[in-house]
Parts: structure tokens; sequence; C-alpha cells
């Protein structure tokens, strides 16, 4: 009698696991939790790729201050004092005169076609 009672509560406890089991993969092929589950993988697939990114970036960076250190560019050059930026107006220049009687008058004509 004991043992037709273990078969039995061995029975249904494996049907009862059983049921659970597929219960739990049908709610997992579901549409919505296929979409769920694909977004999560995207999700961890783009944070991946950005910590890829960021690693490759900081490579970089090492790398180039290694060979500016081996070929001597990492030493601070004087810069060249900036350029003087040319007057723009020449009061002695009759073209720059606040007279409006001068128009200025090409020696030649410029023709587009000339140059082909």
């Amino acid at each position: 009698m004991f043992r037709r009672t273990f078969w039995f509560t061995a029975g249904a406890a494996a049907g009862v696991w059983a049921t659970t089991k597929v219960n739990r993969k049908l709610r997992q092929l579901t549409p919505e939790s296929l979409a769920a589950q694909a977004a999560d993988k995207a999700l961890a697939a783009g944070h991946r790729i950005k910590d890829f990114a960021l690693d490759v970036r900081d490579g970089m960076v090492q790398r180039e201050a290694e060979l500016g250190e081996v070929l001597g560019l990492n030493a601070d050059p004087e810069l060249p004092s900036p350029r003087r930026v040319a007057a723009i107006e020449n009061s002695n220049d009759p073209k720059y005169s606040k007279n409006p009687t001068y128009v200025e008058r090409s020696t030649y004509s410029y023709n587009r076609n000339e140059d082909h």
C-alpha cells in the first residue's frame, strides 16, 4: 500500500512539475514575450557595442600618446605669433574714399569661356 501511495505521489508531483514547465515555455513563446526578449537582447548588444567603442577609443588615445612620445610630438612647441589682419580701407586709395563719383573700371573684361 505504501508503494502505491509513493508512486501516486511521485506521479502527481511529476505531472505538476511538467505542467508548470510547459506553461512557462508557452508564456515565453507568446508574441509579447518574444518582443520583450528581442528588445532586451538588442539593448544588451547595444551596451556591448558601446563598451567596445569606448575601449577602442581609449586604445586609440593611448597609442596616439605613445606614438607622440616616441616621435617627439608631445613637446609643446611655441606657436607662431598670430598674423595681423590687413587693413581693408586705405584712405589714400580713391576707390576706398567716401566720394561716390569714383567708379572702378576694369582694364579687361573676363570671359569664363576663354580659359577652356
